[in-house]
């Protein structure tokens, strides 16, 4: 593929053209790797959209998603297979509220949900504002292999859990569950009566030879309650522009949908709504973004090979999200704070993402190989400035 549409800006050139956080939390001497935001430029169909949208001053409220249910569907069929009833797209501002305000219809006042941390951290946040309790059923780690402890979820289940949320693909391990996995999960679901919301924002960027499986038709098909939770602002980098997409698996939960908050979908973008139309129309560029990430995948690991051997890389099957053992550094218990004070480079830190996570980081793909050269760099000169010390003392 001829790399052509993407060009990556220079450091000094994204910190003075953007505003987000990304760029603005930390200081300038720091290489800012934490937050899911991409250093990539917009894709030009977006571009094109939103400059034709505000030239039309077509800048007022919402109230359904329109043309962009269609345009989801044809993308997930297209993509993954996946018969999406256009009836059953409904609109939220992100994929955030999209999770609460679907907790909120489904989950009794002082519920439980369960998670499967390390994960997401708001997962704990939305759950609280959804006035609902946390249940941890950790993952599965061995050998360097994640994977959902199916018999604790069914204890979780059984005993009474309300809801699951389901983080597919995982962040931040970048897992894309297989088949037999999502299919025994729905027969769990079905079985206890436990309403699953997948978060799967992150499935457009799963990685060449993976096959990313959607959720809702296996729920569909073992009549377990589901919705879906995605939208285009990871996969094309337009979380700002707020609009998300939340899709019933059966008529039983759109009837529940239907009760959604009218104001759910009055508080979405328009101009969101038009840049996800766009994206999910953007294969080509969406192809080479992954091409640019796999490429820095491969370039981690062997950066990590050569300069930080003790660091342990589960690399990701989706997304750009590197999650880094980073325990046996050397750098104490809390690698993630030594990193950003001494070597300056923020990633984020794997305390955050619950229990396992202690000891880990994460860090962002989607970036200039010259970057992820100098993180690198930066954090192996630390290392051996701090090993050079242990043996002194």
């Amino acid at each position: 593929m001829v790399m052509s549409v993407i060009e990556i800006a220079t450091l000094e050139r994204l910190r003075r053209e953007r505003s987000s956080i990304k760029w603005t939390r930390f200081a300038a001497d720091v290489l800012p790797l934490f937050v899911a935001e991409m250093d990539f430029p917009l894709a030009p169909p977006i571009i094109a959209a939103m400059v034709e949208r505000v030239q039309a001053s077509d800048t007022g409220y919402l109230d359904s998603p329109g043309a962009l249910a269609p345009a989801f569907a044809s993308f997930a069929l297209n993509r993954w297979g996946w018969r999406v009833d256009p009836n059953h797209v409904h609109l939220a501002t992100d994929v955030s509220v999209g999770i609460v305000e679907a907790l909120r219809l489904a989950v009794r006042a002082r519920g439980r949900v369960a998670i499967t941390p390390p994960v997401y951290p708001p997962f704990y946040e939305l759950v609280e504002e959804a006035a609902a309790s946390v249940i941890e059923v950790a993952l599965l780690g061995q050998g360097g292999r994640w994977a959902l402890d199916l018999a604790a979820l069914e204890a979780s289940f059984a005993s009474g859990v309300d809801a699951f949320l389901l983080c597919n693909p995982h962040n931040p391990h970048g897992i894309v569950w297989d088949h037999t996995t999502l299919t025994e999960l729905a027969r769990l679901a079905a079985k206890y009566d436990v309403f699953v919301i997948s978060d799967e924002i992150h499935a457009p960027l799963t990685h060449p030879g993976v096959v990313f499986i959607p959720f809702a038709p296996l729920a569909l098909a073992a009549g377990a309650r589901a919705v879906t939770v995605t939208s285009a602002s990871k996969g094309w980098n337009v979380a700002g522009l707020k609009c998300a997409l939340v899709i019933a698996a059966d008529d039983t939960a759109n009837e529940l949908l239907n009760r959604l908050p009218d104001e759910v979908a009055c508080r979405t973008s328009i101009l969101g709504l038009h840049a996800n139309i766009a994206a999910f129309g953007c294969t080509d560029w969406l192809d080479e973004a992954i091409a640019l990430i796999t490429t820095n995948d491969r370039l981690l690991a062997e950066l990590l090979h050569e300069h930080l051997p003790a660091v342990i890389y589960h690399r990701p099957h989706a997304s750009y999200l590197a999650w880094l053992d980073l325990r046996q550094l050397g750098l104490g218990d809390q690698p993630y704070q030594r990193i950003l004070d001494d070597a300056r480079v923020a990633l984020n830190n794997g305390e955050d993402f619950g229990v396992g996570g202690a000891g880990f980081a994460r860090l962002n793909l989607a970036c200039s190989p010259k970057t992820l050269r100098e993180a690198v760099d930066r954090i192996a000169t630390l290392v051996r400035a701090v090993t050079a010390e242990a043996a002194e003392s």
